[in-house]
């Protein structure tokens, strides 16, 4: 199993190096990194965050669904976000849509981590869920810090002309089509719910996860590729 930091902790790690703060514009006493430093930062974070998941993902299967053979039947909430389905169409997608895709899958997990902790965090399953809630919470943390992250990343590509001015910002609106809310519930949530979600987003941690060292490779050849 993956070890499991504090909420936050792994952000504040993950943001520094050393002991000297890293800042965008250079600020006395801050460290600039490099492009091929903040790849190396998301792509970190974001191996662990798929390995959290795929970590909670198992211990919800061996604890409520020892069979196996009970799946869920819910479309993932983002299915309406067009994802390559293997290395050589993420590939031939340039440098901006694939960033794009990585952002939209990001920001598409917000609220549904959020309501996923929620719902653990208040289950009767106390032997399961007090562990569950936290790791639940952790994801759901590092999912933000991590599109934060990506989005820095994406300034830094900006600046040094090897990424389009047309990644920016991206309303909540843009990130799934709104038929997609029906996937995930407003209100309470039941363990074949928990379920869809942890599967849903194990697949989409390792989408990112993934997109993110091919976005390094098409960007920095050379470089661990």
């Amino acid at each position: 199993c993956v070890g499991s930091f504090p909420p936050g902790l792994f952000f504040s790690l993950f943001m520094r190096v050393g002991t000297a703060p890293i800042c965008a514009y250079g600020q006395a006493g801050c460290h600039v990194p490099s492009l091929a430093d903040l790849f190396d930062r998301v792509i970190q974070q974001s191996s662990r965050m798929h390995g959290i998941s795929s970590d909670l993902h198992s211990e919800f299967e061996q604890y409520f669904l020892p069979s196996k053979n009970l799946i869920g039947k819910r479309k993932c909430h983002t299915y309406g976000i067009l994802t390559p389905d293997d290395k050589e169409n993420a590939q031939r997608l340039g440098r901006e849509q694939l960033t794009e895709v990585i952002l939209r899958l990001l920001g598409a997990w917000g609220d549904p981590l959020s309501q996923l902790y929620r719902s653990m965090s208040q289950d009767q399953n106390q032997d399961f869920n007090h562990y569950s809630s936290n790791k639940a919470l952790e994801i759901s943390d590092m999912v933000h810090e991590l599109r934060d992250g990506v989005s820095k990343m994406a300034d830094k590509m900006k600046l040094l002309g090897v990424l389009g001015n047309t990644v920016g910002y991206i309303s909540p609106e843009g990130l799934v089509p709104s038929s997609a809310i029906s996937f995930y519930k407003r209100g309470e949530l039941n363990s074949m719910d928990h379920h869809d979600l942890l599967y849903c987003f194990r697949r989409d941690s390792n989408k990112v996860k993934n997109y993110l060292r091919i976005l390094k490779c098409t960007t920095l050849p050379g470089l661990d590729c």
